[in-house]
């Protein structure tokens, strides 16, 4: 995405009501251009390879590709341009942690409010991950105790002691604001710690560090910030 120019999106629902609110509302923004929707999840995939847009907002039940599919094909066909923000009713979905995994930049609750919406497309859309407090980590916390433990915990031991506490507040969905208040440091030293801990672990975003955190058991599903 280049500065100045607005936000491309697509949004992928099988829910003709559901998806057609979402492009409803980001249509009335003049930074975000929803440039196609889809019904599942090919659909979906062809516009995103069709349009390349910055953001898919991909819902993670859908039939013929399911969201988790579609984002991970979306995410490799597109080098990671596109960035995957997947929908979910929270209570229902069974595979949030797969579809972190997929590299999904994060999670929008579908009853989400306007504000909400827009602040999710513009985060995921500017390269971050939509990991709030009360989204991602929840989501996490319910869905992480069925997968088995796979990231070594040695994988840690390439952190000095106080990247792995910051790794260990961005598990629990605390902002680099908050981790520097916590710690009582700077905004840019926070930043710092961050940019070195994912050069040490190969991590692409927040998301990825939130499921290392969980599956080297450095925290426990259900801990909070």
């Amino acid at each position: 995405m280049t500065a100045g120019e607005p936000i491309r999106a697509i949004v992928a629902d099988d829910q003709a009501v559901v998806r057609t609110g979402f492009v409803n509302l980001l249509s009335t923004q003049d930074d975000i251009d929803v440039v196609g929707e889809a019904e599942d999840g090919e659909q979906a995939v062809a516009l995103a390879l069709a349009h390349r847009p910055d953001v898919a907002l991909l819902d993670i039940r859908m039939p013929e590709l399911d969201g988790i599919q579609a984002a991970r094909t979306i995410l490799r066909e597109t080098d990671g341009a596109t960035k995957a923000l997947m929908l979910t009713t929270f209570d229902l979905d069974q595979y949030v942690f797969d579809a972190l995994a997929a590299g999904a930049s994060g999670f929008l609750l579908k009853d989400a409010t306007f504000p909400e919406l827009l602040h999710a497309v513009r985060v995921v859309a500017a390269g971050d991950a939509m990991l709030a407090p009360g989204i991602t980590r929840r989501l996490i916390a319910e869905f992480a105790p069925r997968r088995p433990v796979t990231a070594p915990k040695s994988l840690l031991d390439r952190l000095t002691a106080r990247e792995v506490e910051v790794l260990l507040l961005i598990a629990q969905g605390l902002s680099n604001k908050d981790i520097a208040e916590r710690l009582t440091i700077t905004d840019h030293t926070v930043k710092t710690h961050i940019n070195r801990l994912f050069t040490k672990l190969d991590l692409r975003d927040r998301a990825q560090a939130v499921i290392v955190a969980y599956e080297a058991g450095l925290v426990t599903p259900g801990e909070g910030g």
